[in-house]
């Protein structure tokens, strides 16, 4: 390889490495948005007195999140997804904001999701099948 194309590759990745670090420093917060939210089509949202669960579905996939009605202060908050069948996966903990994402591979069984923000909650019942 002559030097005019080794110059050449090593200007195209100078180039890219360029743009992907002003792509990270111009919109860091949307990258976190995009990590922390479940992918595919909103199917359902079950609301309750303090907060309100959104279910997500893709390819056989429920993602499940649950939000504050008032987000701020850290609260016990959960949410929960079981496929028919199998163990319920679950995230809770003290939020400000939101519980989840949690994923189920389902398939074409039903699913029971559960949510809760401080004393408030929502059981779904077999639902999706």
């Amino acid at each position: 390889m002559d030097s005019a194309a080794v110059r050449r590759r090593t200007a195209l990745g100078v180039a890219v490495l360029t743009a992907s670090v002003l792509l990270a420093l111009v919109s860091p917060g949307s990258a976190e948005a995009a990590a922390s939210s479940c992918a595919g089509r909103k199917v359902r949202t079950l609301p309750f007195s303090t907060g309100s669960v959104q279910v997500y579905k893709r390819g056989g996939y429920i993602c499940a999140m649950t939000f504050a009605r008032t987000p701020g202060s850290r609260k016990k908050m959960s949410v929960s997804v079981q496929a028919r069948g199998g163990r319920p996966v679950v995230d809770d903990g003290l939020f400000s904001h939101h519980a989840g994402p949690v994923t189920v591979h389902a398939g074409r069984r039903c699913v029971w999701i559960k949510g809760s923000v401080g004393g408030g909650s929502v059981s779904s019942g077999w639902i999706l099948c």
